[in-house]
């Protein structure tokens, strides 16, 4: 009976948050893995992301972008508390919805992720990670016209280059297809005050990709270096979409992270 209770206890739900121009679709291999261990895994699509159904011009907003998290976390059952995971851009949402509800937080866990620091726009990040990697990052990715008056700034499209020579490196090429992603507002991305002790408070542990060229390791350790606490888990053999690259991997640690979150 007690064997049976603590291996009860032991089942965790994970919330998989994918980064820019991608969609749940990336975490299908984290997510089998997942729940085959016998854990709950529910990896969603941002709005205009994936197959959400809003067109690009539909979002304009960075918490609308991020709406589909924010509902999936206000519908959870009063006691309920899941491990959110985000990867890349996704970080942003993830400290967004730690934000809001704390209480349902078991771990918030960042896989070479955005990972904005109390008390600081959540765009110093993106800013120092741009001046970090140089104007030429980016390669043969562009900018999208932009249909929609009322949206700042333009949608974002990755160039096949970029996938290939950034961040699938090492990984299989086939899930790289068709990329897009919705616009940050940039009013809330520069709010100092959006994320606070609320998020600062909540565990967070940080996955560092040792061989990612998404986000060097180098800009992981300084998203670090700024949110003391924080604690850290390492890849080897990654590239920047470790849930395709060394999945397992990823799996064992988000399992043993829950594990350890419940105590």
């Amino acid at each position: 009976m007690a064997a049976s209770e603590t291996n009860k206890q032991r089942r965790h739900h994970f919330m998989l948050v994918h980064g820019m121009c991608h969609g749940a679709w990336c975490w299908y291999k984290a997510a089998t893995a997942l729940r085959c261990a016998g854990h709950r895994a529910t990896a969603l699509d941002m709005a205009g992301c994936g197959a959400h159904p809003a067109r690009l011009d539909d979002v304009r907003t960075f918490e609308e972008y991020s709406r589909p998290l924010l509902d999936a976390m206000a519908a959870l059952p009063a006691g309920e508390q899941v491990v959110l995971v985000a990867h890349s851009h996704g970080g942003y949402s993830v400290a967004l919805a730690v934000e809001r509800f704390p209480d349902k937080v078991a771990a918030a866990v960042f896989v070479t992720a955005s990972m904005p620091a109390v008390g600081r726009p959540m765009a110093a990040t993106s800013d120092e990670l741009l001046a970090f990697v140089g104007p030429d990052f980016f390669l043969d990715s562009k900018e999208l016209e932009q249909e929609n008056p009322e949206i700042k700034g333009k949608p974002f499209i990755f160039g096949p280059n970029f996938v290939s020579q950034r961040l699938y490196q090492l990984s299989p090429p086939e899930p790289a297809n068709a990329f897009t992603t919705g616009n940050p507002d940039e009013v809330v991305m520069r709010d100092e005050k959006l994320v606070t002790e609320g998020y600062g408070s909540a565990r967070r542990v940080f996955i560092v990709v040792e061989e990612d060229r998404g986000i060097p390791a180098e800009f992981q350790r300084r998203m670090v270096a700024h949110s003391p606490g924080v604690e850290v888990s390492e890849i080897t053999g990654a590239d920047h979409m470790a849930m395709l690259s060394q999945p397992l991997e990823l799996v064992q640690l988000l399992i043993r992270t829950a594990d350890q979150s419940q105590g």
